[in-house]
């Protein structure tokens, strides 16, 4: 008798622990993703912010595609810089003319968009900025997108929505 009470209370706390150690290891592994998935946002966010604020001009974008022109610095040349996002790979990607190698900003993205806003805002009320499709009077990129991975063979929004609203400087 005193053996199977043993052997029962023994096998509850073996499921306690394990119950914990499940759920120790799961939240850990959310966090690691966080932490990773934040990082890779916030380097394509930099990344993105810095170029679009020193580009000479947008020279076309949608929603899933930006090309901006901008000015070498030692030879005065124009080049053009694209970021593009395809929704089958999930992958936004950075392609500079003239460079071979294009680097890839986000991996596992499940959505991303791309709004444009006019350059002098025309019959706005308040703040509001006026989204626009003519590159030549884009003054505003929005860029917006969510990232998500699997945790232990389930898939987790472990990022919330990346948004920001970029000033082309030099238009």
């Amino acid at each position: 008798m005193e053996l199977m009470v043993a052997t029962a209370l023994g096998g509850l706390v073996v499921a306690a622990v394990m119950a914990l150690t499940f759920f120790s290891a799961r939240s850990f592994a959310a966090l690691t993703n966080y932490v990773d998935l934040d990082n890779f946002s916030r380097n394509a966010l930099d990344t993105m912010s810095r170029e679009i604020r020193q580009a000479d001009r947008l020279v076309s974008g949608d929603d899933h595609n930006l090309v901006f022109q901008h000015t070498n610095p030692t030879n005065g040349s124009f080049f053009n810089v694209t970021y593009t996002y395809d929704p089958d790979t999930k992958q936004l990607v950075r392609r500079q003319q003239g460079v071979s190698e294009h680097k890839v900003l986000l991996q596992e993205c499940d959505f991303l968009r791309f709004s444009l806003f006019q350059r002098n805002p025309i019959g706005y009320e308040g703040h509001e900025q006026v989204p626009t499709a003519d590159p030549d009077t884009c003054k505003l990129v929005q860029l917006s997108w969510i990232c998500s991975r699997n945790i232990l063979g389930k898939k987790a929004n472990t990022e919330s929505v990346q948004s920001a609203k970029v000033v082309i400087r030099k238009q």
